[in-house]
């Protein structure tokens, strides 16, 4: 056989000649042409053939031209005899892949490209639409539900009954409802009624269900709807399966005594610590609690002297700081035997791979003067700024702090090595010798200077260009022992503890290989991305308008950042105005921050970063 590379325009075809037909030039010229025209469509008549190996034939190939294939393929040492062909296709060939019109698609098929759909307001229902809008975005969510209402409709369909611990027909009737129509918007474009849920929502939880003096439906709180939905997918998501069905690939212990999908998900375990103000140290021992919290509270000091706390509340991280420093309470001193002075702090044992932290907008008034009420209910329009991810390193247990500080070590050792190559490439080789052998070439004599990339032999200059590249390493080395630093950027109200986040991981007995949490990607730094945001528009806090603000699933190749911050990538988001959904960039969500009639964030949604 003979390997041939035949080169037709810009399009190159590989051929092989059999053996038995090369004797012959008549059958290898109709077994070449043949093939050539099945694949360019270039018809025989049409077809000129040269030569393009040495040992072929010369002009072009004709029918009873001899050729000694056997000599040339000899001479090309195995590699295939190149040959070109000239001529024109007898027809034109189509597209490779068939073009496909978007109007041409199924609904579900458009869903997974186009802008997503949106959610109907059915009168006040717009903090169901933007919590909705949200909980899409989690996927291991609807896996779990996706279970359970899988299972709900067998055993509706047959006499078998469901075995899940705390069951509740309506509540399961409610998952069902919110799992249709997650599914439901993947699959359309159009905007959904959400009247199933709506009316199930109301089922369940009858305060939902009231209205106003003309009988409209009164608007009602986003976060108390979101807390609700989470206490019934948590009653009717229990059992080992379903949690592996929610994180497949989370092993046993790191879920951490997590019962059901929804605290494997949002689930903060908080070590709560008691500590006696009255008594000196050592002599009261601490009084140690745990507790479980599906959210963070983000405490922004709207209240003034009445919240206990005159702390000046500007950033996202100083109010969820001062809301785990929960102050002082009065409590009974076994050592004083009477009511004493404690001081009680919080902290975070096991982390979520979901993290929501709800910014305290709205606090009751008392309005003891007022006859016809005991108070109103206040909203806080003072702004809070927040950043695209959230570090919760100095929220959490010297434990957890031990873990994830093993983990940022290791990355900025890996930081540190890539910049050390950077550095070590802008030096000139050296191959450990003393002897200057490196200023000399081959045959011993002192290397010529290197040439400027200007054409100039001034030595000045050569001095000059390497002065300016050892001044380079050395800003670069500087900057490299800056950007090491990894300890924790530490608030005001931290240091109000009076220690500091060094003082925290070297106490107790910190395990760096211990589980903090399920469903945590590896070497996990404790780094949240922002990714789903609910807002509330209004002076009014029993009135106003909800929005959803959730980042879109598929981002650009490159993406830009956000002005002159480098840290901060402009992603794309969508924002879901009831039935309306526009576009949005990382920028707008970051006006979120409150201090005017604008929207301003309520709920915040973060999952743990890659």
């Amino acid at each position: 056989m003979v390997e041939l590379l035949v080169k037709w325009g810009k399009e190159s075809y590989q051929l092989t000649l059999d053996s038995s037909s090369l004797s012959d030039p008549g059958s290898c010229y109709h077994q070449l042409t043949s093939e050539l025209e099945e694949k360019t469509h270039v018809p025989v008549d049409r077809m000129k053939l040269m030569a393009k190996s040495k040992g072929l034939w010369k002009g072009v190939l004709k029918p009873d031209t001899a050729v000694d294939w056997d000599k040339a393929a000899a001479s090309a040492n195995g590699t295939p005899l190149n040959v070109l062909l000239m001529g024109s296709a007898a027809q034109l060939t189509g597209p490779t892949q068939k073009t496909v019109f978007l109007e041409d698609l199924p609904p579900e098929e458009i869903a997974k490209v186009a802008e997503p759909a949106g959610l109907a307001n059915l009168g006040n229902t717009c903090y169901l639409n933007s919590v909705v809008q949200c909980l899409r975005a989690i996927p291991p969510l609807r896996q779990g539900m996706a279970i359970i209402t899988t299972t709900s409709s067998m055993n509706n369909s047959s006499t078998t009954t469901t075995t899940t611990p705390n069951h509740n027909p309506v509540h399961r009737v409610l998952i069902q409802a919110l799992q249709r129509t997650l599914e439901q918007l993947d699959r359309q474009t159009e905007a959904l009624s959400p009247f199933p849920l709506v009316q199930a929502t109301k089922l369940s939880f009858p305060q939902f269900a009231s209205t106003g003096p003309h009988g409209q439906p009164q608007q009602q709180d986003a976060e108390e709807f979101y807390s609700a939905i989470l206490n019934v997918v948590a009653n009717e998501t229990q059992g080992p399966h379903l949690l592996q069905a929610a994180l497949p690939n989370t092993l046993e212990r790191d879920f951490m005594g997590a019962a059901n999908v929804v605290d494997a998900l949002f689930g903060l375990q908080m070590k709560e610590t008691l500590v006696c103000d009255e008594v000196p140290d050592g002599q009261e021992p601490p009084v140690v609690s745990y507790d479980l919290h599906r959210k963070l509270v983000c405490n922004i000091q709207g209240g003034g002297a009445a919240a206990g706390s005159s702390t000046n509340v500007t950033h996202i991280a100083e109010g969820i700081m001062l809301a785990l420093q929960e102050g002082r309470i009065e409590k009974h001193s076994t050592v004083l035997n009477r009511n004493a002075s404690w001081t009680r702090t919080q902290r975070v044992a096991r982390l979520p791979p979901i993290v929501t932290v709800q910014f305290g907008r709205f606090y009751w008034k008392a309005t003891p003067e007022s006859q016809d009420h005991a108070g109103v209910k206040c909203k806080i329009m003072k702004p809070v700024t927040f950043q695209s991810t959230l570090d919760m390193y100095e929220f959490c247990t010297p434990q957890v702090q031990a873990v994830l500080g093993k983990a940022r070590k290791a990355a900025a050792q890996a930081e540190e090595d890539r910049v050390a190559k950077k550095i070590k490439g802008m030096e000139p080789p050296n191959d450990g010798n003393n002897n200057n052998d490196n200023d000399k070439d081959n045959d011993g004599k002192p290397k010529a200077e290197p040439m400027e990339t200007d054409n100039t032999t001034n030595t000045n200059n050569n001095n000059t260009t390497e002065e300016e590249e050892d001044e380079e390493a050395a800003a670069l080395k500087a900057a490299l022992a800056m950007s090491m630093d990894t300890e924790p950027v530490v608030t005001d109200a931290a240091k109000a503890t009076n220690k500091s986040a060094d003082d925290k991981v070297i106490e107790g007995d910190e395990d760096e290989n211990a589980p903090i949490g399920p469903g945590l990607p590896p070497n996990f730094q404790g780094i949240y991305e922002l990714f789903a945001v609910v807002t509330h528009k209004g002076r009014d806090a029993d009135g106003g308008h909800y929005m959803a603000w959730v980042k879109a699933a598929h981002q650009p190749k490159s993406v830009t950042k956000i002005g002159d911050d480098t840290t901060q990538d402009n992603e794309d988001w969508f924002v879901y105005d009831d039935d309306e959904v526009s576009p949005c960039k990382t920028e707008d969500i970051l006006k979120l921050k409150g201090g005017g009639d604008w929207h301003m964030s309520y709920l915040n949604f973060y999952r743990a970063k890659k």
